[in-house]
């Protein structure tokens, strides 16, 4: 078990005069909604820009936005790091917010003019002779969209954090609401992917791309704004250092005392106590797992530098992170499901019938809106009735555990891949049964069959990412917030880096059930059904990880005293 204590004042609290608490967190949900309606958008529906506008293939267009939203979300440890060590996470959010736009720009710039791409191609069936984006313009593509990618990074990295700061964590009253605001942060996220899929994507269906991307960039212009105005209420958050430094430290200082003895008693481990310590200073209690790193904190007389002898509380927060590197791990492969989702769904949503309300046709990137509209609907009864009824029976102020949260929606999420190979077995049948397996004509089968799907993995999206996220900021030391939930949105990253990988593979392996471009002869509906089992192991392996898991535990002491006080 986790101890920590931090040197609190007796008597009231100080605190910054009028700053802080839901006011200061609603421009954050700002900044969210309307960056997060850019990327949604373009995330769901940049699969066609691939393969309609820059000709790519289908296989190569899934890969190429796969690739982009993993790197977007592998940055995020960038931003993460900037965040805790140089640059407030507030400042953070504008900058990244800033090179986010100018990636916009150029893709509109891009898809403006006609010169900047290649010829289009008539019809499907000419792919294999069409003109290649030559070196120029494939430049200018991807250095769009990984300005993009970089930019969302910084600000995925941030702006939890930054929101998350609005709460007092040590406050009885203030630190329920840091669950309350994640909620509600991942309502925001929803609203805009909303509107991104359906207002976004149909601009960019009927009225253009270029319209689209420049949409996109007014959005993200008006993010950076809203979350601007709430500066003067913000409570920010002073950078501490480098996490990664300190790490490294610890690992360094370990393997450099790899000769001495270990103390068995903690007060003759390396700390730093009472009035040498600032009043926002954790100090955490040794633990006895991975024994091997408290070599760090050995006091030596050749101990001088802090990659010689570390404190304790430096040693601490590597376990820390180490802890939870396991469910890190066991969660990527949900994410690996997610990317499907994203990629070959909408694919499927092309070959069917999208026409609703007397003939209007729904673009097939706008698939995505249902988890999302179950998502909006879910969220507040959650919120408002869910956690005040588990608060009751468990006694936990966020109703259920972080893990225990995370754990529901990876069983969703393997019910979710089961459901989509039934879907598309059905799709298929639809097809051979009218003669359609090589038409280009929708099939007479109804786009919201893929809904089913689609409904279940938002359900799973809704209990898994807030879960991750609170997690990680909530477990993660006073001075590695930032990172915490750059590390939360990575388990993304890896889910899209292992999807291209996965597709690979099962088409090798398999003969080739991904490698047409026809997916009435491909075989999706077993790529599906695998990626079920496999997410029923990955379960398994979850569940070993969360019950190995210990949550931290936080304790104050108050200042001059000696003992540490359970809270």
């Amino acid at each position: 078990m986790q101890g920590i204590c931090k040197d609190v004042e007796t008597g009231p609290p100080r605190r910054e005069a009028k700053r802080g608490g839901a006011r200061a967190a609603l421009f954050v949900y700002a900044m969210e909604g309307l960056e997060n309606m850019a990327f949604v958008a373009n995330a769901v529906s940049l699969v066609t820009y691939f393969y309609g506008d820059m000709n790519f293939n289908i296989t190569k267009s899934a890969n190429t936005l796969t690739n982009f939203m993993g790197t977007a979300f592998l940055l995020t440890l960038f931003g993460g790091f900037i965040s805790d060590t140089y640059l407030s996470r507030f400042k953070t959010c504008v900058l990244f917010g800033c090179i986010e736009v100018v990636g916009y720009a150029l893709l509109t710039v891009q898809a403006h003019f006609s010169q900047l791409r290649p010829s289009p191609c008539k019809t499907p069936e000419q792919m294999d002779q069409c003109d290649a984006a030559d070196s120029g313009q494939a430049a200018l593509l991807f250095t769009g969209l990984y300005l993009v990618a970089f930019g969302t990074s910084g600000i995925k990295a941030g702006l939890p954090a930054l929101g998350a700061d609005q709460f007092d964590e040590n406050d009885p009253e203030e630190a329920p609401l840091i669950s309350t605001f994640f909620n509600w942060f991942l309502f925001s996220l929803t609203v805009g992917g909303i509107f991104g899929v359906t207002f976004l994507v149909w601009i960019s269906s009927n009225q253009g791309w270029d319209l689209a991307f420049g949409v996109s960039s007014v959005a993200v212009i008006f993010a950076v704004i809203f979350v601007s105005m709430g500066k003067s209420v913000y409570r920010h958050n002073a950078p501490k250092g480098s996490p990664i430094t300190r790490i490294v430290q610890v690992f360094v200082a370990a393997i450099r005392n790899w000769g001495l003895p270990v103390p068995e008693k903690s007060q003759e481990l390396h700390e730093i106590h009472d009035k040498e310590v600032g009043m926002e200073k954790e100090i955490l209690q040794r633990t006895h797992q991975f024994r091997f790193l408290d070599r760090a904190a050995i006091v030596s007389t050749a101990s001088g530098t802090p990659w010689r002898m570390c404190t304790v509380t430096q040693v601490e927060e590597t376990k820390i992170l180490i802890r939870m590197l396991p469910i890190f791990l066991s969660t990527i492969f949900m994410n690996t499901c997610l990317a499907q989702l994203q990629t070959f769904s909408i694919q499927q949503g092309t070959t069917m019938d999208r026409n609703i309300l007397g003939g209007f046709k729904v673009p097939a990137p706008s698939i995505p809106v249902i988890p999302l509209i179950f998502m909006f609907i879910l969220i507040p009864l959650y919120e408002r009735i869910f956690v005040p009824l588990a608060r009751k029976v468990t006694g936990i102020p966020t109703g259920i555990r972080h893990l225990q949260r995370i754990g529901i929606g990876l069983v969703l999420s393997a019910i979710s891949m089961a459901v989509a190979g039934a879907v598309e077995s059905r799709r298929k049948s639809v097809a051979i049964q009218h003669n359609m397996v090589d038409s280009l004509d929708p099939l007479p089968i109804s786009v919201f069959w893929i809904g089913f799907q689609y409904a279940i993995f938002g359900a799973a999206d809704m209990f898994t990412l807030v879960g991750l996220l609170e997690f990680f900021y909530a477990e993660s030391s006073k001075g590695m917030k930032s990172l915490g939930t750059a590390i939360a949105w990575c388990s993304f990253a890896f889910g899209y880096y292992t999807s291209t990988v996965v597709v690979e593979v099962v088409n090798k392996v398999s003969g080739g059930w991904l490698a047409s471009n026809n997916l009435n002869r491909d075989k999706l509906n077993y790529f599906y059904w695998l990626l079920a089992g496999l997410s029923v192991v990955n379960f398994g392996v979850y569940l070993v990880c969360a019950s190995w898991y210990r949550y931290k535990k936080v304790e104050v002491k108050e200042l001059g005293s000696s003992a540490c006080d359970e809270r």
